[in-house]
């Protein structure tokens, strides 16, 4: 790569195959371009001997302040980021624009890619310029995976950006409906952030507005935040959506069977029983619900099946029940398993804008990850990012 060197000799080669059967040389001229060469058994059988061999050096950074470590970030090249964490790769080291590797996982979606660094023991709160830090990059950009993952690991949502952003503020004006969703559900106060103004006195809902992203103000106008209305939980209106919200099946069953209250009643919002328990991810009450034969295809103002609910609060297990989707494993508390690549695939299915492809490794990359963390103890990244101007 033009700018960067390498210790040592100035290049090395190997063969590759051409589709007419001839082998055609290949050169690397720096740690750099053999990250870019992307072959993770060509690279640690060959190029990451040789580069270890001659002292490459992992420390150095493209014209843009990009080390091998931003390169595996962007590109999501999961075996060459735990090589380059073994060989002491620096992940806070920030390029022109103040991004750390995490801040550019975040921003392509590549979720597992994000959980290696973390576990590394990487601080998250590193901001680049503009005051953003990870979580701010994965709402912006609408990477649901990788904005779960952070929050699961302690990330704080309600940090504001040099503007005086959220991620929510964020997450509104470019439309992503379902981060949206997820951050409103795990704030302090979902009423109080859609308040909340920027330093431009606007709001999530001015936000909306102003770049016309008509799902966020569909879903702000009609939605209900059943976690912050203490008034809804008192309510004796409704007491069928009391005892489904708190998970009194012992009332839910006594008020239905007693007649008192019809299972697919609906509140002030269109909700029903279903929802609230959906929304709290009570099991055994929408067990007892279905099985009582309550349609699971009622739509609240915001437009929300019970299933989309469970999804906006994260309960997988409940989103399994009223789906019935093999891809929702039921998680314990839904903690983050972390020995486990589809619990990333798991979290992105709703709406995610995550780099999907790059997530589960097959067997054959499995052993080249292995290969090239184990034996080689080398210092590079695996796929470059090729730069695009």
């Amino acid at each position: 790569m033009p700018g960067v060197p390498l210790s040592g000799p100035s290049s090395s080669s190997t063969e590759t195959a051409t589709p007419l059967g001839t082998r055609k040389k290949v050169h690397f001229g720096s740690i750099h371009d053999a990250v870019r060469a992307g072959d993770v058994k060509q690279l640690s059988e060959i190029c990451l001997h040789w580069l270890l061999w001659h002292g490459a050096d992992i420390t150095q950074a493209t014209t843009r302040g990009w080390t091998a470590a931003h390169i595996a970030a962007i590109r999501g090249q999961d075996a060459c980021m735990q090589a380059l964490i073994i060989n002491g790769a620096n992940l806070t080291v920030q390029d022109d624009r103040g991004c750390t590797p995490l801040h550019l996982a975040a921003t392509h979606g590549h979720s597992f890619t994000l959980q290696i660094m973390l576990r590394s023991g990487v601080d998250p709160s590193i901001t680049d310029v503009r005051e953003w830090k990870p979580v701010h990059y994965a709402a912006f950009h609408g990477r649901l995976g990788c904005l779960q993952l952070l929050v699961k690991w302690g990330c704080g949502i309600e940090d504001v950006d040099y503007n005086g952003n959220l991620p929510v503020h964020l997450a509104a004006m470019e439309g992503h409906l379902h981060c949206f969703k997820f951050l409103l559900s795990r704030t302090n106060n979902a009423a109080q952030a859609l308040k909340a103004f920027n330093d431009n006195g606007e709001n999530v809902l001015d936000l909306a507005q102003r770049f016309y992203k008509q799902n966020i103000l569909q879903f702000i106008q009609g939605a209900e935040y059943e976690r912050n209305d203490s008034k809804d939980q008192e309510t004796l209106a409704f007491p069928g959506h009391v005892a489904a919200f708190k998970g009194d099946l012992e009332m839910l069953k006594k008020l239905i069977e007693d007649g008192v209250i019809n299972i697919n009643e609906r509140d002030n919002n269109g909700s029903t029983p279903m929802h609230k328990a959906a929304g709290q991810g009570h099991i055994e009450c929408l067990q007892w619900i279905i099985k009582m034969g309550a349609d699971s295809n009622i739509t609240n103002k915001a437009g929300e099946k019970p299933s989309d609910v469970a999804k906006r609060f994260a309960h997988l297990a409940a989103v399994k029940l009223l789906e019935g989707l093999q891809k929702y494993d039921i998680d314990d508390e839904n903690e983050v398993d972390e020995d486990d690549m589809k619990y990333f695939i798991r979290h992105g299915v709703e709406g995610s804008t995550d780099a999907k492809a790059d997530l589960y490794l097959n067997e054959s990359d499995k052993t080249d990850a292995r290969r090239l963390s184990k034996s080689c103890r080398a210092s590079w990244s695996m796929n470059d990012y090729v730069e695009k101007n």
